[in-house]
């Protein structure tokens, strides 16, 4: 994989908007790739205000009040000899029948990235919409069998018995989140590594433990050449820059979560560092600039 080989592949006549934009961090080659659109009730964007107050700045984004459109992002990071899945997607659960996503291994096929060509897998949290690519029949038996997956230790032990007492969800989705992530464990338990704070997953690419969104959260930072790139997860939604103390339905500590967000937020304003989360439009690639007391998105220029 090169940035060369992945952005410039065939057009296919059934897919004829952008899901795949490569980039370079230094010596290191980045994809971002998308899995699609997860539509989720607009409420649950923030639920620590009135609804009136979230519409109106839904109404000022120009974006429904009802629906959102939640982007879903993953990246593929080529450090060295090593092939590096960050978060694998939605999958699909026909239960919850989300058409819009659940795209990632089709769109791998179509970068030319052979499933069995991935040597690591990092997952930010084990919310179904990040592990749930891994999970669809017939995926684990084309990984490689010493593929090695990486999820901090807090994370595997908090899905043992998770907490959806903060979670403000749609119906069906506590269930579908526990099922996928006892299904992901069931299939990839003898793969995982786990870490505690942080760990070096390839020369450049590391791990870190934030927490916040869920107890074992984490975000994977790659660094190359004084070039930068985070990968945030779940930490920061599109809300959250002008809007940093909404709480977000999906949130298992809300608290938490904004004091993540803050300070990651505070963090790129001061580094001016690009970051890429998962539920920002793809392509994703975002810079953030102070403004007043929160804080203002600034999408990066496309680089053809």
């Amino acid at each position: 994989m090169t940035v060369d080989t992945i952005s410039r592949p065939e057009t296919r006549a059934d897919e004829l908007v952008p899901s795949r934009y490569a980039l370079q961090v230094g010596d290191i080659d980045v994809l971002v790739i998308s899995d699609g659109i997860l539509p989720i009730p607009a409420h649950v964007l923030a639920h620590n205000v009135e609804p009136r107050v979230l519409d109106a700045w839904l109404d000022e984004q120009f974006l429904p009040t009802e629906v959102a459109e939640w982007p879903l992002n993953v990246l593929v990071v080529r450090s060295g000899d090593q092939t590096i899945l960050v978060d694998a997607g939605l999958g699909m659960d026909p239960n919850l029948k989300l058409e819009k996503a659940g795209q990632l291994v089709q769109r791998l096929d179509a970068a030319g990235i052979a499933l069995d060509s991935i040597t690591d897998v990092i997952i930010t949290h084990m919310h179904m919409d990040h592990i749930g690519g891994l999970t669809i029949d017939g995926t684990h038996e084309r990984m490689r069998p010493d593929l090695r997956v990486h999820v901090a230790a807090a994370e595997v032990e908090f899905w043992k018995n998770p907490d959806f007492s903060k979670t403000v969800m749609p119906e069906g989705f506590p269930h579908a989140l526990r099922e996928t992530a006892k299904r992901f464990m069931e299939q990839y338990g003898k793969q995982i590594r786990t870490f505690d704070k942080e760990t070096e997953v390839a020369p450049g690419v590391v791990a870190q433990l934030t927490g916040g969104h869920t107890p074992g959260h984490s975000i994977v930072r790659v660094t190359s050449g004084g070039d930068r790139l985070t990968f945030v997860g779940d930490a920061i939604f599109q809300v959250g820059f002008d809007q940093p103390g909404w709480y977000n339905g999906f949130e298992h500590d809300p608290e938490e979560s904004a004091r993540v967000r803050v300070k990651l937020l505070r963090e790129f304003a001061e580094t001016r560092e690009a970051f890429v989360a998962t539920h920002l439009p793809f392509p994703s690639i975002y810079h953030v600039a102070v403004a007043g007391d929160a804080f203002r998105a600034v999408p990066a220029v496309w680089d053809y």
